[in-house]
Order: structure tokens, then sequence, then C-alpha cells
């Protein structure tokens, strides 16, 4: 998924709005687990909902009509739940089939998708020829198994770039050089750099939840650290006019979609103010991803 022109880095006084309105109205539509659809406020939602925070809305609507800016503010909304719906949820997909531990209950819904990770990945590693690391999943037992979604990752990152260079398990933090000093650390290691975590091309983090039943803290930290690394970098490209690709792969059908979608919304939200170049959904990689890692081979050996 790639940020919509017309949305690309509004001023961050549009996004207080967006963050505002999501968290006073919600970001679902209430229903079932998992059923409920990405909301789309209405004007007199949000018009009840700032008159509750004490906040005005004149910037918005004047006399129940729409300024420019509420026009956009809505249109936006529009657009982040068409993009869920339409684009990020049909790629999403899971490992194996996953159960209530109390009740036995099945959670996600028995379809290709519930296992498609898996296939996938076992389609990919007999294909493709590669030597790049398969790292093991932390699961136990049953569960124990390679990580799906980074193996696949890693494999059609080495195949597009023909075997270059690439630190695929980064155990340092990436650091931007000027005349062979440090010129900025980030504060997180990352979970992939191509070619190196030393003034890489582009870097990335990997998002795979197969086997969680409930949306825990641990998966909204995954989403607030990738937004620490876009604040970084953003601000290494405006004081030092130094570009580093940033991108977020992210797979589960049942963690973000049946559990998540609040945050899926918040991905979204993300991409668009440019803290994340591109997000790729689950089956998105196969067809995105060679063109990517094709694209930053050409720009490692044209440096």
């Amino acid at each position: 998924m790639q940020p919509i022109n017309r949305f690309k880095r509004k001023p961050k006084k549009f996004w207080a709005d967006v963050r505002t309105i999501s968290q006073a109205v919600g970001y679902t539509e209430r229903g079932k687990i998992g059923k409920g659809k990405i909301k789309v406020p209405t004007i007199s939602e949000i018009e009840s909902a700032y008159e509750k925070l004490g906040l005005g809305t004149s910037h918005l609507c004047v006399d129940h009509k729409l300024t420019a800016l509420g026009v956009e503010l809505l249109a936006y909304f529009e657009a982040r739940s068409e993009l869920l719906h339409d684009y990020a949820e049909p790629n999403l997909m899971d490992a194996t089939p996953l159960y209530d531990k109390k009740t036995g209950k099945r959670l996600n819904a028995e379809c290709e998708n519930t296992t498609r990770a898996r296939r996938e990945f076992e389609r990919l590693r007999n294909k493709l020829d590669t030597k790049c690391p398969i790292p093991e999943n932390k699961q136990k037992g049953d569960k124990k198994a390679p990580a799906y979604f980074t193996g696949m990752i890693n494999m059609l990152i080495e195949n597009a770039s023909n075997g270059a260079s690439c630190n695929y398990n980064p155990l340092e933090l990436t650091t931007v050089t000027k005349d062979r000093a440090p010129l900025r650390t980030l504060a997180r290691r990352v979970d992939g750099a191509f070619p190196s975590v030393v003034n890489p091309i582009a870097i990335w983090e990997i998002k795979e939840y197969y086997y969680t039943t409930t949306f825990g803290s641990r998966v909204a930290d995954g989403v607030y650290e990738t937004l620490l690394d876009g604040m970084e970098l953003e601000e290494l490209h405006e004081h030092e006019q130094r570009k580093v690709l940033h991108y977020l792969f992210v797979d589960s059908h049942f963690t973000w979609w049946v559990c998540g979608k609040g945050y899926l919304c918040r991905i979204v939200d993300m991409l668009h103010m440019g803290y994340v170049d591109e997000v790729l959904f689950g089956r998105e990689i196969f067809d995105r991803l060679p063109v990517l890692a094709s694209e930053w081979a050409k720009i490692a050996k044209e440096t």
C-alpha cells in the first residue's frame, strides 16, 4: 500500500483532527468482534464529540456546512476505510487455525487464508534457490515453525536483488554517517536493512503475529515503535537531507483485522503522515517486494 497523493504530508494540525476524531467517535462501528466496519464519522458525530471535549468546530463546519478542511477530513476517513476494506483485509493471511484456550472455540474463520501463510512459504521455499536466513518463530510445541512471513520477505529480497548484500537480522542500531563519523543513530534495532545498518538505502519492520489470540500491548507497541523510527528518519531528512527508505510489513488476518482494526487505521495514518514510505499487507509482498528490492539493488550499484 502506497499513500494517496492527495493526503500526503498534510499539515500536522490536520492529523491532530484525524486522531482526535478517531479517538472520540471510534475507529470501528459497533458489532461482533471482527465484524465491525471501519468507521467513517458524520459531521453530527464530530460536532457532538468535540462539544463533549470542549473543543470548537468552526474550523470544520459553519452552520452545519463543511469548510474546506472539513471536506478534506471526511474524504480522508472515507479513503482510509476503503483502503483497509478493499485492499488490506483481502491480503492478510494466517498461518494456522486458532482456538480459544478456555472454550476451545475456533477463532479464525475456516477459509483458504487460515493456513495460507504456511502454504505460500512452502511454495516459495521450493521455488526459489536462496541462501538467506529463515528464522524460527518463538512458539513452542506444535506451533514451533519457521517465521513464515519473515522467511518469505527474506527470500523475495534475496531473489529480486540477485543475492546483493543485505542484513536480514541487524543486531545493532542503524547509523547514518558523514565524513566517516556518526551523523544520526536510531534509537531502536530494526528487523532488516539493505545493504547494511550503516548508511542503509532501506530499513524495515516486520509485524507477523500469527499465533496471538488477543490484541495485546506487545502488538500495539509494534505500531508505535515504527512511528518512532519514522519520526527519527523524518528529522534526519529535514535537517541533513539524507533519505532512508522506511517500510512496514504486516500480516495475520486474525490479529490485525479481527482484533486490531483501530491499529490498522493508525498505520494508514502513519503512512500518509510520511513516517513510512510503504506498508505491505500479507500477500502484497509477492508482487510489490520484488519491485522494491530490485530498485534498492540498482541504487546500491549506482552509489
